[in-house]
């Protein structure tokens, strides 16, 4: 059987506010990985937060320097605490040891999961939800479902990007 039906995502979109970058994606195949990686590689991106569940091979990836870093969540739905602590200690330790670095994230389409994790890391950086959607939404159409958007709407920041001198690491098990 074939098909020559055409998934229509939008393109990758980086994302830049205060010195930290993020590069939203649809979820790469097998197939795609190659182009993947070179989108990857010119963007600086050195981890890839896959929020959606794995079907794809990251040897290729980890060859490239570029560790895959699993944060998974329901579809539709807002991170749990624990997703959203993960990210944060992994944007602190990333943009402390490399400043000019992109962490790309991307959920199976790139307009749920993936751009509310971007949101929350505008957010804690100063940026109100409101304007943090619409600068996601200036390049992903449709990104942000209702429920999501009620989430962001009553998240509070709570100066966890803050990067200081002698802070206390804590270590997670991945």
């Amino acid at each position: 059987m074939n098909m020559t039906f055409k998934d229509i995502r939008p393109a990758p979109a980086e994302i830049e506010f205060k010195n930290m970058k993020f590069l939203i994606t649809d979820r790469p195949s097998d197939q795609s990985i190659h182009a993947f990686i070179q989108e990857l590689k010119r963007h600086n991106v050195k981890e890839v937060v896959r929020v959606c569940e794995p079907t794809y091979k990251v040897d290729e990836l980890r060859q490239e320097g570029i560790d895959v870093i699993d944060l998974v969540f329901d579809d539709g739905t807002f991170p749990p605490n624990e997703v959203v602590d993960e990210w944060f200690e992994l944007l602190k330790n990333r943009f402390r040891e490399s400043p000019d670095a992109c962490v790309a994230v991307h959920c199976v389409a790139g307009l749920g999961r993936a751009p509310v994790l971007v949101v929350l890391a505008l957010i804690e950086l100063g940026l109100k939800y409101e304007d943090a959607v619409a600068l996601i939404r200036e390049k992903r159409r449709g990104a942000i479902n209702a429920k999501q958007l009620a989430y962001l709407e009553k998240y509070r920041p709570k100066s966890r990007l803050k990067l200081k001198n002698g802070q206390k690491n804590s270590c997670c098990v991945q």
